[in-house]
């Protein structure tokens, strides 16, 4: 089993809705979900585009995929969770838009995303101690030898290379499109996920996402409420 703390909007809301659908599966509840048509994108197309990201989830990467230390449990990790998640403030993106990453499409911070790097930072030193050291077959899937030294650097010492200043939060919505798809998926994404992008993104919780068996669809386990206002105040 590999577990992963991830950001996921909180079930019911619209982005969640929508990212959900446009992946084709929930990661809360494990149900596939029939994909949208675009004029010119037929669901079926879109479930093409979209497979390797449906296995994960809708969700920001905060820290990536890991077995537990033979030192860790499962009960320990919720337990740090539960007193990180209390003594971290929730806040907001300022705003997502749609974006192309090196060929995949993404939701990315529109505007300054200090707090959000902040966060991230914060979650990948202080669950270190819960990650189990690479295996010489996963470093090998993170293809070494097309890393950066900086890149190469992270991996070893964090088990993801784009970690800190190498770090930009995004939410995967494709697998890398072929260049003459990825202005139609592009356009098709814009347009679909416009009505949830129009506005800040609340953090309220920092979700663990699991993975049962190698290739499996993750799902989500749990999620811990991030401090809000006066409970914030009164544990700072």
């Amino acid at each position: 089993m590999r577990y992963a703390l991830y950001f996921t909007p909180e079930a019911g809301t619209e982005l969640a809705t929508l990212g959900d659908t446009w992946l084709g599966r929930s990661a809360a509840t494990g149900r596939t979900i029939e994909q949208p048509d675009f004029p010119g994108l037929p669901g079926s197309e879109l479930a093409s585009f979209t497979g390797p990201a449906r296995r994960y989830g809708f969700h920001g990467t905060l820290k990536a995929p890991f077995r537990l230390a033979e030192d860790a449990s499962e009960a320990g990790l919720l337990e740090t969770m539960r007193s990180f998640a209390s003594e971290t403030p929730a806040f907001e993106i300022a705003a997502l838009k749609v974006d192309l990453l090196e060929g995949f499409l993404a939701l990315t911070p529109d505007g300054s995303a200090d707090e959000l790097n902040s966060f991230a930072n914060r979650v990948v030193e202080h669950f270190e101690p819960f990650r189990d050291e690479l295996t010489e077959s996963e470093i090998e899937r993170r293809n070494p030898d097309r890393l950066s030294s900086a890149e190469l650097k992270n991996l070893l010492r964090w088990g993801y290379p784009y970690v800190f200043d190498l770090f930009r939060f995004h939410m995967t919505l494709s697998s890398r499109l072929p260049g003459s798809d990825a202005p139609r998926v592009m356009s098709a994404a814009t347009r679909y996920f416009a009505p949830a992008l129009n506005g800040p993104v609340p953090v309220r919780t920092l979700a663990l996402f699991v993975e049962p068996e190698p290739g499996a669809p993750f799902r989500i386990h749990s999620r811990m409420p991030l401090a809000t206002g006066q409970q914030h105040r009164k544990t700072a």
